[in-house]
């Protein structure tokens, strides 16, 4: 068995904060606890208006606090993001994330992440990185 606290893992290299300055993201569950997917608690920040294309992973996001919005770029629709909405990227969607408050999201991807990965010029997490140790 596992068991994290949200609390501790803040306070450790499982914190990861966006080097652009759109978020922070505790990784709860990485790729070396063998469960298939990795688990994200991230924070974006107020203001935050960001492009992202996860090419390589399939992402769940259910929104726990805050407002924002995201829209799909290959149609341009934009969904309203509050307490309860959940958005699965199942086609690998182009998007843009917009922070109308400051935002608390539980994020699953799969395959799962290692735990240091930021996005790349593209807004994509590569595949491999340097493997983080678990806490």
């Amino acid at each position: 068995m596992i068991v994290r606290t949200l609390a501790e893992a803040e306070k450790s290299s499982r914190r990861i904060v966006d080097p652009k300055g759109n978020w922070d993201s505790v990784r709860l569950l990485l790729k070396d606890d063998n469960m298939g997917f990795s688990f994200h608690i991230t924070t974006i920040y107020v203001g935050a208006d960001f492009q992202m294309h996860y090419q390589n992973h399939f992402e769940s996001v259910y929104c726990l606090s805050g407002e924002g919005e995201v829209e799909t770029l290959d149609d341009g629709r934009k969904y309203p993001i509050k307490p309860g909405t959940v958005y699965i990227l199942d086609k690998h969607d182009r998007h843009i994330l917009r922070a109308f408050s400051e935002m608390k999201m539980a994020c699953v991807f799969n395959p799962p992440v290692t735990g240091h990965e930021v996005h790349n010029a593209e807004g994509a997490y590569e595949l491999e990185t340097d493997k983080v140790s678990k806490a």
